[in-house]
C-alpha cells in the first residue's frame, strides 16, 4: 500500500520515501508514500523527479494499481529499499489544480442554471472542457452569462475543503455523482469528496486550490454543438 499525500495535501511538492518493489522489465518503481497524483477524474498523472543524493530520475508516469502507487523513471533504476526524494513539477501540477478546481467550479454554475449531469470531461495544464446535456442552450445568452458568472464565482475566494465518506453514506447521497453514470468502483469503500463551499459539492480523486480566487479569471475559448443537446465547453485559464 501506498501512502497518498496528494490526496489530503494537495499544496506537498516533495516526499522523503523508500522504494518498496521494483519491476525491471517495465521500468517502474513503487514507493511507500507519494506526493505523485497518478491520474483519473480527467485529470492527467503528474511528473517529476526522483532524486538519490545528486542523482536525477525524472518521472515520467504515475499510474494507480490498487492500493499502490508505481513511478516510471528514465534512467537506471534503484534497489528495493533505496531511500529517494520525490519532487513533482509543481509548475505543471499547480495549473492543472487551478484547472481542476476551474472545471468543478463551471459545473456548480451550469447545474444551478440548468441542473444538466455531466456526460464527459478532460484536461490538460491551463485548460479542459466538460460535456452536459443542455437542449436549450441559447448561443447569444448563455455562453456570457456561464462565463461572468463563473468568474464572479471564483472572485468570491470560496473554500475549497476536502472529505472523506464511508461509501455506505456516500450512496445515500446522490447528489455527490455529478455525471450522469457514477464512475465509483464497485469496491471503493471510501468515498473522497470536493467541496467548493456553497457551489459545488461532489466525489472526487483530484488536486485542488484551497480556495477559488487562486485559479484566477477563466474564458470559455468555445462551445462544441455535439448533438442531440449536448454541449461541450471549452474553458482556459486567462493568463493575460
Amino acid at each position: 500500500m501506498t501512502e497518498k499525500l496528494y490526496a489530503t495535501d494537495a499544496y506537498a511538492r516533495e516526499v522523503a520515501a523508500t522504494i518498496v518493489d521494483v519491476d525491471r522489465e517495465d521500468g517502474r518503481v513503487l514507493l511507500d508514500r507519494t506526493v505523485f497524483y497518478p491520474g483519473g477524474g480527467g485529470q492527467p498523472h503528474d511528473t517529476g523527479a526522483l532524486w538519490i543524493g545528486d542523482d536525477r530520475l525524472d518521472v515520467v508516469r504515475v499510474a494507480p494499481d490498487g492500493d499502490r502507487v508505481w513511478h516510471w523513471v528514465e534512467g537506471g533504476l534503484p534497489s528495493t529499499g533505496t531511500t529517494v526524494r520525490g519532487e513533482v513539477d509543481w509548475d505543471r501540477r499547480y495549473t492543472l489544480m487551478r484547472t481542476h478546481t476551474a472545471m468543478h467550479a463551471l459545473c456548480g454554475v451550469v447545474w444551478e442554471r440548468f441542473q444538466s449531469p455531466v456526460t464527459g470531461g478532460n484536461m490538460e495544464p491551463g485548460e479542459g472542457r466538460l460535456d452536459f446535456e443542455i437542449s436549450d442552450w441559447d448561443s447569444d445568452r448563455d455562453r456570457q452569462a456561464i462565463e461572468d458568472e463563473l468568474n464572479r464565482q471564483l472572485a468570491l475566494s470560496r473554500a475549497v475543503e476536502v472529505d472523506f465518506l464511508p461509501r455506505e453514506e456516500a450512496d445515500r447521497d446522490p447528489s455527490l455523482i455529478r455525471t450522469k453514470v457514477s464512475l465509483l468502483p464497485p469496491d471503493l469503500r471510501e468515498v473522497r469528496v470536493i467541496d467548493i463551499v456553497g457551489l459545488d459539492r461532489q466525489a472526487d480523486g483530484g488536486t485542488h486550490v484551497q480556495a477559488t480566487d487562486e485559479v484566477g479569471r477563466i474564458r470559455i475559448a468555445k462551445v462544441d454543438n455535439k448533438g442531440k443537446g449536448f454541449r461541450r465547453i471549452r474553458i482556459a485559464l486567462d493568463e493575460d
